[in-house]
């Protein structure tokens, strides 16, 4: 596990804790902290030991979105990568790769959500609220087009065409309760209980076989922009067939015909 500045990870077992951590800038996104969000999530493509990851802010937001203060002074040179869009492209691939990582994601929202931290919170999996949460696409409010970092790929998916130009046209902000009402997030909890609500949620997700896991991730990921009902039956076809060749597959049956926890092994 590489040294990271800006983030924090704790291994939970199978699963990962990550926590954006520059609390007193409301863990707003810098440079630095993109490039360890890539590598972070880069390196999950490959590595079976972590499972799920857990995704949260330290402090009292989640993130504020771009460090506006860095963005100002920031020079070309300083972007590595990018893809010839310079940090544009640079942070945009984070999202990429949260996309493309077999492990499924829960985002825990407390506090601010804006921007491209809003971004982190619609490239996540699973999405549970604390009731400090608001959130926004704040792109719009900058001078800027209210389209970028997925947003706008994510949200409609999410919300509907109609709430979702409401929100990405105008930036307003967008509550927990309304979070729950739109189906933003799957559940809204005290702040004070939203590790817990990680934590079982984590659990659930570990309970299954981690081969299922992966390609269940994938399969939602494939059927969201499937062309028709047949393209997305041809991948359930795959899946299956490729889960049923793991002997995790035997022992969930005889698990569960004998009313009991399956023993499930790496695959």
């Amino acid at each position: 596990m590489a040294e990271y500045q800006t983030i924090r990870i704790e291994k939970r077992g199978a699963a990962d804790w990550l926590t954006l951590d520059r609390p007193d800038a409301m863990n707003a996104i810098n440079t630095h902290m993109v490039g360890e969000l890539a590598d972070y999530f880069g390196r999950l493509v490959h590595d079976r030991s972590v499972r799920v990851v857990v995704m949260r802010g330290a402090g009292r937001a989640f993130c504020a979105g771009l460090d506006i203060k860095e963005a100002a002074g920031r020079q070309a040179e300083e972007i590595p990568f990018g893809g010839g869009f310079g940090f544009q492209g640079y942070l945009a691939d984070v999202y990429v790769k949260m996309r493309r990582c077999p492990q499924p994601i829960v985002s825990l929202i407390h506090g601010a959500a804006c921007g491209g931290g809003f971004a982190f919170v619609l490239a996540s999996d699973i999405r549970i609220a604390g009731e400090s949460a608001r959130m926004n696409a704040a792109f719009i409010k900058l001078g800027l087009s209210g389209c970028d970092m997925g947003v706008s790929y994510f949200l409609p998916r999410l919300v509907g065409l109609s709430v979702a130009s409401e929100l990405i046209m105008t930036g307003r902000f967008i509550d927990a309760k309304r979070s729950l009402a739109t189906g933003l997030v799957s559940d809204v909890v005290a702040d004070e209980l939203l590790e817990e609500a990680g934590t079982a949620m984590a659990r659930d997700l570990l309970a299954a076989s981690p081969k299922g896991l992966r390609l269940t991730k994938e399969g939602i990921n494939l059927a969201v922009d499937a062309p028709g009902l047949e393209a997305a039956m041809a991948i359930e076809n795959r899946n299956q067939l490729l889960s049923a060749a793991s002997p995790n597959f035997a022992e969930g049956m005889r698990a569960f015909l004998e009313k009991r926890a399956p023993d499930y092994i790496a695959d």
